[in-house]
């Protein structure tokens, strides 16, 4: 992007467009799904979100550096963890989001499934 990055509204939305995986690029270099943001009624940047599979991989890559660790080395409880945090996020609306979550986990698609179920019935059944 050539606009100048030390802006204060650049610099407020960055870690958040970041944390999406998406890409800061000039207005002018806006496609039509990006989203341009104006600030005090300029268009100053420009979003590129990504796409869903690109999002579910950044998700997981940030899941890593949160537990300081490749997921497949977790624990079972840790791992169930991750599939709750990923499950609010939508990561099993994604096609192939459980295999690439099995292979991220180290484990089969069987288990995250089992994990996904386990989740399901503690909600409708808190007494368990």
């Amino acid at each position: 992007m050539t606009e100048p990055r030390d802006h204060p509204f650049i610099a407020a939305v960055k870690p958040l467009v970041d944390a999406m995986g998406g890409e800061l690029v000039a207005p002018h270099e806006a496609e039509p799904d990006d989203v341009v943001l104006a600030w005090e009624g300029e268009n100053l940047l420009a979003v590129r979100l990504p796409q869903l599979s690109e999002s579910l991989d950044h998700i997981l890559a940030a899941l890593e550096r949160r537990y300081g660790m490749p997921l497949a080395e977790l624990d079972r409880k840790s791992k169930q963890s991750v599939v709750r945090t990923l499950e609010a996020r939508g990561a099993f609306s994604v096609r192939h989001g459980v295999e690439t979550v099995a292979t991220a986990l180290g484990v089969s698609r069987f288990t995250v499934y089992n994990y996904l179920n386990r989740e399901a019935a503690a909600k409708a059944d808190p007494v368990q």
